[in-house]
């Protein structure tokens, strides 16, 4: 199959119409969907086959940070999101993916429209977003291109900056969640979720797409660097610098920082141990330490500030900036839900806040050697969707030949019994060994038509060699 490396106008526009479709469809069928198969003992269960792969969400190409950031779900609490949406009517399983640049759900749905509907309800519920909003930014995928999007999200080509390794970590962080215990994935998304974490693994392996590439924070630290003399008036490595937060993007900024000389970086942080182990790890940076209770007075003094706290709110707003910035200063926002409120961008001329929507910019310069590499990337990716897509069918065929293996012990028991006389006389062991042989016979004789069945990928077709074993 051929796929877009990201969703067009005219798709989305596509989509908005399947998104309504959906909510109308979906009026007269709220109602659980499980299929269920007879099973030995009288006992029923679901059958693994019964949903198809959905994906809704919205990314950097579909929707401002300021949409993107009130979906914006913690990373605590995918889980318990996750298992909020597995709860829906017509929604078996679920998880969660949120980051700076993207919110995705995956879903398994019992009812395609009808899961649709309902999770996209759910989305305006959680967000405050109005359904005749939200749409306008949704993307709504289905089965192969559902798959298709994960894998190329998980390999780094849906990314703002291409090839970055960052995304591939965080989808390993969503199949962590997912798949334990209290998770809310089943056999489809675990599956699923493993397969795009090791298309994302082989792609950088198998190719160079990662090779040079930039991060949102190395991309962040460009932009400084290409603003710092028009906005301040003196060079990157002269300015004193503030970053907010000491995790994983903190680190790389002040890894990308050090690299390019500069000398006076303080560290704000709520807790005095991640920053004193951001230190540890940057021994030459000699990086300056402060509390959350200092930042104001910090950022005051600061020629520049990059803001990557886990804040759910804005720290940094017009009202308690007015009285502290006093000079020329740069503010960076990298953070999702933004850590810089909206009004401080054009509250002076002094004042120049950017956010990361303006990094697009900055890497699409870096993007055009990966661009070319996007072919032997997604050549490798649809390998991975095969191999998907022949393991999901494989599905269809279980209660097939849970039939046709219960079929044959059922007859290789009949045929036992009515030689029990005959076999009286055999020892323990013995008697062992004629249960074995038999056994391996009835196996041997059905593997070729389990094989077969394994094959079937037309569901319909699955449906009458299902009812011919009855």
């Amino acid at each position: 199959p051929s796929f877009s490396s990201r969703p067009s106008v005219s798709s989305l526009r596509a989509q908005k119409v399947e998104i309504d479709a959906a909510i109308a469809a979906a009026k007269a069928s709220q109602k659980k969907a499980h299929t269920e198969i007879s099973v030995a003992g009288g006992k029923k269960k679901a059958a693994v086959t019964a949903g198809k792969v959905v994906s809704i969400g919205l990314s950097h190409h579909t929707a401002t940070v300021e949409v993107r950031e009130k979906l914006a779900v913690a990373e605590a609490d995918w889980c318990a999101v996750g298992n909020q949406l597995a709860q829906l009517p017509n929604v078996s399983e679920a998880a969660v993916l949120s980051t700076c640049n993207r919110f995705e759900v995956y879903v398994v749905a019992d009812n395609e429209r009808a899961g649709i509907q309902q999770v996209v309800q759910f989305l305006s519920e959680r967000s405050g977003i109005p359904i005749v909003s939200l749409r306008e930014h949704l993307f709504v995928l289905a089965e192969n291109e559902a798959v298709w999007h994960l894998l190329r999200v998980s390999s780094g080509l849906d990314s703002l900056v291409i090839g970055e390794g960052q995304i591939l970590a965080q989808v390993k962080k969503c199949h962590e969640l997912a798949s334990q215990k209290d998770g809310s994935a089943g056999k489809v998304l675990n599956r699923l979720l493993i397969t795009a974490i090791a298309a994302g693994k082989r792609v950088r392996c198998e190719t160079q797409i990662a090779k040079g590439a930039v991060s949102i924070s190395s991309a962040a630290v460009e932009l400084a660097n290409i603003s710092a003399v028009s906005d301040l008036g003196k060079p990157l490595t002269d300015a004193d610098i503030c970053i907010l937060g000491a995790g994983k993007m903190s680190r790389l900024l002040v890894q990308h920082l050090s690299s390019h000389g500069v000398k006076s970086i303080t560290i704000v942080n709520r807790s005095l141990e991640r920053s004193q182990e951001l230190s540890a790890m940057f021994p030459d940076a000699q990086l300056k330490l402060c509390s959350m209770d200092e930042m104001l007075p910090v950022v005051g003094s600061s020629d520049i500030t990059f803001a990557s706290t886990g804040a759910t709110e804005p720290i940094l707003t017009k009202e308690n900036l007015s009285a502290t910035l006093t000079s020329s200063a740069m503010l960076i926002d990298i953070s999702v839900p933004r850590n810089i409120a909206a009004d401080v961008k054009g509250m002076n001329d002094t004042v120049h806040a950017y956010n990361v929507d303006d990094l697009k910019a900055v890497v699409a310069k870096n993007q055009a050697r990966r661009r070319r590499l996007l072919v032997d990337a997604e050549n490798l990716l649809r390998e991975e969707l095969s191999d998907f897509k022949n393991w999901q069918h494989s599905l269809g065929s279980i209660p097939a030949i849970t039939r046709l293996q219960e079929r044959a012990e059922c007859i290789r028991q009949d045929e036992m019994d009515k030689m029990s006389s005959k076999l009286a006389s055999l020892s323990d062991s013995e008697r062992a060994a004629v249960e074995k042989l038999t056994r391996g016979i009835v196996n041997k004789m059905i593997h070729g038509p389990m094989s077969h069945l394994r094959g079937i990928q037309d569901a319909d077709q699955r449906i009458v060699v299902l009812r011919s074993l009855e």
